[in-house]
């Protein structure tokens, strides 16, 4: 991809797909962001971005469920970054169907109207968790699926066709599977936020779920920078191929929620919630990745250590205006 082509983004209203349009941006992109229909006319977090990114942008009100929707957006689009998804996992386990149509029939829509285009590239979003709790760590591209929920299942099943796109028509997908991506913008049904809203707005006793589980957080800025490396390196390199995105560290909540209190200078009386909890047999227990595959494709690299991208999350909870978007009374699902 050129520095003047044309970038389709879906799910661009949201946390790492406005990111991912900045960031498109200031490697001289144009970008056509799709944003979810809505009667609202909102746009999400694109609302938030800078006059001179926005300049750059043509925003579309849109649904990846409808195949009409998707041809529009990828119409002459050089690459289209395919974001749009139902992400919250404990809303899968009520809502099942709903996560089947977005990530499903949504990512069949995309790669319908990217093989009727004959579009040069689709960057497909899979994600750690269809790898369930690591059976060898890290976590390869080759480590077997096991999904330990419906949202998995989805994206699981997105994935596979996205494989079977190229297989049967040679369609240019190249998957990128993120681990636990994290920073402003974030919504509250992830934990970072969840403890760091809380804090900002005077909370001392945290509500969470399990303690236990170990994650691989990456910063978004540099998940952003991953995307922009597999949409734009030689098709021969990344054409066909999974990449997994992550820093190759570690960290159990527990000791997350410590560190965040360490950042935000606080102490901080922890407690379980029940609803927080995940069926026993869902939970994750440990995710890893190994970014070997990608580094050596592309070169990419993660710029910010937990902590540096702990500080600059909380600069971003703690300006009242970002935090008044927010509800962090609630246990937001």
């Amino acid at each position: 991809m050129t520095a003047t082509s044309l970038a389709a983004v879906t799910g661009a209203e949201g946390f790492i797909g406005s990111h991912l349009t900045e960031a498109l941006v200031a490697s001289g992109h144009r970008v056509r962001a799709m944003a979810q229909y809505n009667s609202f006319s909102s746009y999400g977090w694109l609302e938030t971005l800078s006059p001179e990114v926005l300049d750059q942008v043509e925003i579309v009100l849109g649904d990846v469920r409808d195949p009409g929707s998707v041809r529009h957006l990828v119409e002459g689009a050089d690459c289209v970054y395919h974001l749009a998804a139902l992400i919250a996992i404990p809303y899968s386990y009520r809502a099942p169907h709903s996560y089947v149509d977005t990530n499903v029939t949504g990512t069949l829509n995309v790669l319908e109207a990217v093989r009727a285009q004959g579009t040069p590239r689709l960057v497909h979003t899979s994600t750690s968790e269809t790898y369930g709790t690591a059976r060898t760590v890290p976590i390869t591209e080759d480590h077997p699926i096991n999904t330990q929920s419906p949202y998995a299942a989805s994206k699981a099943g997105g994935d596979r066709l996205a494989d079977s796109y190229h297989a049967s028509f040679d369609t240019p997908v190249v998957t990128l599977r993120p681990f636990n991506t994290y920073g402003p913008r974030q919504s509250m049904r992830a934990v970072i936020p969840t403890v760091i809203g809380q804090v900002a707005a005077g909370e001392r006793t945290i509500t969470l779920g399990d303690l236990r589980p170990t994650r691989d957080f990456t910063f978004v800025k540099d998940t952003a920078q991953a995307f922009l490396a597999v949409g734009t390196a030689p098709a021969e390199r990344v054409v066909g191929r999974t990449f997994n995105a992550g820093t190759g560290g570690e960290i159990s909540v527990g000791d997350l929620v410590a560190l965040i209190g360490k950042v935000m200078d606080t102490a901080l009386d922890v407690r379980e919630d029940a609803r927080r909890l995940r069926p026993a047999n869902s939970e994750v227990m440990r995710l890893v990745a190994d970014a070997s595959r990608l580094r050596g494709a592309t070169g990419w690299s993660p710029g910010h250590d937990l902590e540096q991208g702990l500080a600059h999350t909380v600069e971003f909870f703690r300006d009242p205006a970002n935090l008044a978007r927010y509800k962090t009374g609630i246990y937001n699902i």
